[in-house]
């Protein structure tokens, strides 16, 4: 098993645009290698109802998810979730904007 370092300032380039999990699954994956939502199921064993979800950012890509795509895609499972929670973490930073650091 690799380790991955990280620190407690670990982030991701934020010069790259803020994609949903989902849009990165269908148009990084699916759609180059010609695949619909029920093909990919059927490879899987992910639900197509779920595949779709995920498609349409209404289910987030969960541990089990992300280790039945990396084996389907040749990435890693950590790659999936990173997506899911730096799209998750963009996603709430207008939420708690207002909250200050406990230390200064």
């Amino acid at each position: 098993m690799e380790l991955i370092q990280l620190t407690p300032h670990s982030d991701v380039d934020p010069s790259q645009p803020l994609r949903a999990p989902g849009d990165i699954l269908l148009h990084a994956y699916l759609i180059p290698n010609a695949l619909n939502p029920a093909q990919l199921a059927r490879r899987t064993g992910i639900p197509a109802t779920h595949i779709k979800a995920f498609i349409a950012d209404t289910h987030p890509i969960t541990p089990k998810i992300a280790l039945r795509l990396s084996l389907a895609f040749d990435t890693t499972a950590f790659y999936w979730l990173a997506l899911q929670a730096r799209y998750d973490l963009e996603r709430a930073k207008p939420v708690v904007r207002a909250y200050r650091p406990l230390v200064d």
